[in-house]
């Protein structure tokens, strides 16, 4: 376990899983447990963040065919399904993940207000411009390299590893910690996670190797 080392949980809520059928589940969201506990072993500290929605959003498509479909706001974009309600299962970490507050070192919660909409986890508007204060915990404490896992890796997870490496932190991606929405947008969002430096990793045992 080594002090400059971090491992980020990414929304790894029951939301994002099959366990929500009527919110956004992501094929697969609810197998990846055991691979974040395995980064979690692996780091110093463990950092967390989960969606965090009132159930009055602008941004709720009411009716399935909005989906997607632009909506006017500074820190909202388009339009998604009711998802990760406060309150409610959607809302919940994964069962056999740490206690949300007491179990994390850090624990960002994103999406509070009515107008906003971020997907990463670094900031709390669009234009990375509001931090969530996790780059300047990460940084207090000498972290230099974050392990990241979690849903959905083609949305939040892609958007939080790219602030993490604006911000100057080596990134691995475990990839069997983290599961995703469509083959197209996984595909652009490793693309570009590769161009930006980031290293990727099969499982947890690969995590182990890169971190050696």
């Amino acid at each position: 376990m080594s002090r400059t080392v971090a491992a980020f949980d990414v929304d790894a809520q029951k939301t994002f899983t099959p366990l929500c059928p009527d919110e956004l589940p992501v094929p697969g969201g609810d197998e990846i447990v055991d691979e974040l506990n395995a980064n979690a072993a692996l780091a110093r500290y463990r950092i967390g963040s989960r969606d965090a929605h009132p159930d009055n959003a602008r941004w709720i498509a009411e009716d399935p065919a909005d989906v997607f479909a632009p909506v006017e706001g500074d820190n909202i974009d388009v339009r998604w399904p009711r998802h990760a309600m406060m309150g409610t299962q959607g809302f919940e970490l994964l069962d056999g993940l740490p206690h949300p507050i007491t179990g994390y070192d850090f624990m960002v919660s994103k999406g509070l207000d009515v107008d906003c909409h971020p997907y990463g986890a670094c900031y709390h508007d669009l234009g990375d411009t509001r931090s969530t204060g996790v780059i300047e915990f990460l940084k207090s404490k000498g972290v230099t390299t974050v392990i990241v896992g979690g849903l959905a890796l083609d949305y939040c997870v892609a958007t939080t590893v790219m602030q993490l490496r604006a911000a100057d932190f080596e990134v691995i991606l475990n990839l069997a910690a983290s599961r995703g929405i469509a083959d197209a947008s996984v595909e652009k969002a490793l693309t570009g996670m590769r161009e930006a430096g980031v290293l990727f990793a099969s499982d947890s045992r690969e995590v182990k190797t890169l971190l050696a």
